[in-house]
């Protein structure tokens, strides 16, 4: 018989922080409004057709601004882009606006913003959402892509920023 144990929230976070990630800034413009957010829980859902998924907590209701756009550009961040993904996280108190004050911005076939310098930068159309309890979950279908320099990425490990260490 197998035994079931129940999950603590905070135990579950703990051991999620050991996980490493990519950092990204996912955002949107469109007549909702503007707005981005620092993310690690992005990834690949197909290549035919390309198709990304970001994870957005719905316990913000700003982040409807997303669903409500139907568009998105994940921003996958380079290791000198460290103070975007602060500003974006939400931490350094800016306001939204003020946010895409830092880096440059551009737009690729949606209007969604594009940070320039980033790693790569997938511009998409929302095909799907998914609410799952705290997180809706974003399909993009990839209209647009931008691919930059082969830099190091910036990643998130154990609740702090990171650089990939090649030795």
């Amino acid at each position: 018989m197998l035994k079931k144990n129940v999950v603590e929230g905070k135990l579950y976070r703990d051991a999620m922080s050991h996980f490493a990630g990519a950092v990204h800034v996912v955002a949107t413009d469109g007549p909702a409004g503007r707005r981005g957010t620092t993310v690690i829980a992005a990834c690949s859902v197909s290549d035919n057709p390309p198709v990304v998924l970001v994870c957005l907590n719905r316990e913000n209701p700003r982040n409807d601004t997303f669903a409500s756009n139907g568009r998105f550009a994940l921003n996958t961040l380079a290791a000198g882009q460290r103070l975007v993904a602060e500003a974006f996280s939400g931490h350094t108190g800016l306001a939204q606006e003020e946010r895409f004050n830092i880096g440059t911005w551009a737009t690729l076939t949606t209007g969604a913003p594009v940070l320039s310098g980033a790693l790569a930068a997938f511009d998409c159309e929302i095909i799907d959402t998914k609410d799952l309890a705290t997180h809706r979950v974003l399909f993009g279908k990839v209209t647009g892509l931008a691919v930059g320099d082969n830099l190091k990425p910036l990643l998130y490990h154990n609740r702090g920023y990171r650089l990939l260490d090649d030795g």
